[in-house]
């Protein structure tokens, strides 16, 4: 009996038992701005890792991680894709993201659950809008990154003047570990400054690679000097004249890179195959493993205290959901990153968000598209589980005796929408189901129904975004649409506080209803949002009807207004009123709280807000004149005009309904040579003349 209990335990513990260790795994994400070869990059690693025989090819409509028909069609990322590498015995789980501005959102929740990332540059362009977009989210989840200057064989690379736009745009201390040997068409590889050595192709020519090695003398000496300044060890052992080994600047570098203090900077051409095993060595010396990361705080739901989830097998299981995807043939794929503990398929298991206690299903490690089955998942694991229907992204999961529960991931408000509808009235219910899926799939894509008009109004983070939906529904959904124009999401605000009152009361011969509230309602800070509070001191409504004065707020805040956009930024406090002990009711008070709240928004002086779009553009100095003509007659603001030898970038804000065909006229306008990238900014106030038009135009359509 011994024998078979002791047997019993040894299979458990080998069922259970770590592939790798916890200091040996990665969680990273490829992130860059659009075209700066992200996805070749990504293709590259896992060719040298051995995790694909063939390189694949984003022009071609090969690569393996642009699995989407619509991303081969296209030659850009349109979801973030995940897969699992291996490089020195070390574990590499990578999500590589998209790039287009429109897609922002795959960024975001990718750069929720990772530890570390590889920011990839365009030589040529350097810092561009989106890079900054891309930096500044993973500033604000602490993500360590390591810096690969890409494209370094084309024409106008320039790898110091990119390091130069490090540390000005994205306030960071880049500290460049390698350089590049020759550039343009006579870059011929890399000098390594922490490995001391110039790693060069078999047909460089002695005299570049002469010319490497005296740069590598004096840089490695200025990369101890500047490491000095920033690491105590090694500043001891420079200032005692001793050497310093490799192992020990790799070791400073680490520390310094966890800690978000400087950015190692790589460089090389990912096209070419130069630099990526460098790359490769540099995740694992430098980025994160789980155990680097600080213990993840949650909220326990059952006693209301901050829990910390240790990185450790030995803890309860806890995991956040980042993404679901809707398979047609095998259902709801939820994406977990798990934090702490380990679970078995089948296990069950509580999602603290929503309460309710689920049944894993089967857990897969992903390649993309490709799903590799796995019998349990471990603390800084990143993998997809089957049979998780009610599980939305951003919810937690945990072990039910320890109920915790992360912060949520939080996304940008779409900014541009538009009518749909089926061509056939047969296609209603199936319409209806694809938007439903996709909107369980993307956050930023949000879906509203029109009662006056009975159309179906969807939302999404540009045009882009918008067109490959639409081709999504009709390609996976078989549903034929027809769209609208592109409507731009405008909203309202106040500008004066004010007070205002709001009375209900119906007298019917029986139980009538009674409801009266005062309310003192105020402009927020822009991009607050919606701020509610209860200051009802002396019982004058009772507690159990205020949840209904917020819910009759919350209902007029969403068509309010001038022209009835939903009005943002505002605060509403909840300060006196009356009740009756039996004609008050929910019904009373929500209609007492949505008078009061037209009442006051009138009296408040609404305006509209637009969305502003901060656009970069790159063009040959000769478009220059007319392009800057083109944007001032789109009321542009133009922030800055950088000069770079031959061409010129242009920083600008531009509303967002004067965006629309700027992409035809700027090919035109610089016979093709001319590029640009945009994304939302934040809402400003609608020209007074602007506004006078869209409450008129909205007046007779209403």
């Amino acid at each position: 009996m011994k024998a078979m209990l002791k047997a019993v335990l040894e299979a458990k513990d080998k069922f259970m038992s770590r592939t790798f260790p916890l200091e040996k795994i990665r969680n990273i994400g490829i992130i860059a701005h659009i075209d700066a070869g992200k996805t070749t990059a990504t293709e590259m690693i896992l060719h040298h890792a051995g995790r694909t025989y063939k390189v694949g090819s984003v022009d071609e409509g090969t690569a393996v991680m642009d699995w989407m028909e619509q991303e081969r069609e296209r030659g850009i990322t349109i979801t973030s894709a995940a897969t699992t590498c291996h490089w020195r015995e070390h574990c590499i789980n990578i999500i590589d993201t998209p790039g287009h501005v429109d897609f922002t959102a795959e960024v975001e929740r990718s750069l929720r659950v990772l530890d570390g990332g590889v920011v990839i540059f365009d030589g040529v362009a350097g810092v561009e809008a989106q890079s900054e977009a891309v930096w500044r989210q993973a500033d604000k989840y602490g993500v360590a990154r390591i810096c690969f200057i890409n494209k370094m064989d084309r024409i106008g690379a320039d790898f110091h003047h990119t390091v130069a736009m490090i540390n000005e745009r994205l306030r960071i201390k880049a500290l460049p570990v390698q350089l590049p040997l020759g550039s343009e068409k006579l870059f011929q590889g890399i000098i390594d400054l922490v490995e001391n050595k110039v790693i060069a192709f078999h047909d460089s020519n002695t005299a570049l690679i002469e010319e490497g090695e005296t740069l590598l003398a004096k840089h490695r000496q200025a990369l101890i000097e500047d490491l000095a300044e920033l690491d105590e060890q090694i500043m001891l052992h420079y200032l005692n004249g001793q050497d310093i080994s490799a192992l020990q600047i790799k070791v400073a570098i680490r520390r310094l890179t966890i800690s978000n203090r400087v950015v190692p900077v790589l460089c090389g051409s990912a096209l070419k195959d130069v630099g990526i095993q460098p790359l490769l060595d540099a995740i694992v010396d430098y980025l994160p493993s789980p155990l680097d990361s600080p213990p993840l705080s949650a909220i326990n739901s059952k006693t209301g205290k901050e829990t910390l989830c240790v990185a450790s097998d030995d803890e309860p299981f806890s995991a956040l959901t980042f993404k679901t995807v809707s398979d047609p043939f095998m259902g709801r794929l939820a994406y977990l990153r798990v934090y702490s503990g380990m679970v078995k398929a089948g296990a069950q298991v509580l999602n603290s968000t929503t309460g309710r206690k689920e049944r894993l299903g089967k857990l897969y490690v992903m390649h993309a598209d490709h799903r590799e089955e796995v019998d349990h998942a471990e603390t800084g694991s990143i993998l997809a589980s089957l049979g998780l229907k009610m599980t939305s992204t951003g919810d937690t999961l945990c072990d039910p005796t320890r109920p915790v529960l992360f912060e949520t991931i939080r996304f940008a408000e779409p900014v541009l929408s538009m009518a749909v509808e089926p061509r056939s009235k047969a296609d209603q219910d199936k319409l209806d189901n694809a938007l439903a899926k996709l909107t369980v799939e993307d956050p930023t894509f949000k879906i509203y129904h029109d009662e006056e008009t009975g159309q179906t109004l969807i939302s999404g983070m540009g045009e882009l975004h918008l067109e490959v939906l639409m081709e999504r529904i009709f390609r996976e959904y078989n549903v034929k649409v027809n769209a609208g124009k592109p409507q731009v999401a405008y909203k309202e605000t106040i500008t004066l506080p004010v007070e205002s009152e709001g009375r209900f009361v119906r007298q019917s011969g029986g139980k009538g209803q009674y409801g009266h509230v005062w309310l003192r309602i105020e402009p927020g800070e822009r991009g607050s949002g919606f701020e509610f509070s209860n200051q009802i001191r002396s019982g004058a409504i009772p507690k159990e009807f205020v949840p209904s004065v917020e819910a009759g707020v919350k209902g007029v805040l969403q068509s309010a207004g001038l022209a009835g956009y939903p009005v943002i930024d505002v605060k509403v406090i909840l300060y006196d009123g009356s009740f009756h002990e039996v004609d008050s009711s929910d019904v009373a008070f929500r209609m007492a709280a949505s008078i009061a709240m037209r009442n006051g928004i009138d009296k408040a002086e609404p305006i509209i807000l637009e969305p502003i779009m901060e656009v970069e553009i790159t063009t040959p100095n000769q478009f220059l004149g007319d392009i800057i003509g083109d944007l001032n007659s789109r009321r542009a603001h133009i922030e800055s005009v950088e000069s770079r030898d031959e061409s010129s970038a242009v920083r600008c804000f531009v509303p967002l309904a004067e965006t629309f065909g700027f992409a035809g006229d700027l090919r035109s306008l610089s016979q093709g040579r001319a590029s640009y990238t945009m994304h939302f900014h934040r809402y400003e106030q609608l020209p007074p003349d602007l506004a006078e038009q869209i409450v008129a135009r909205m007046g007779r359509s209403r």
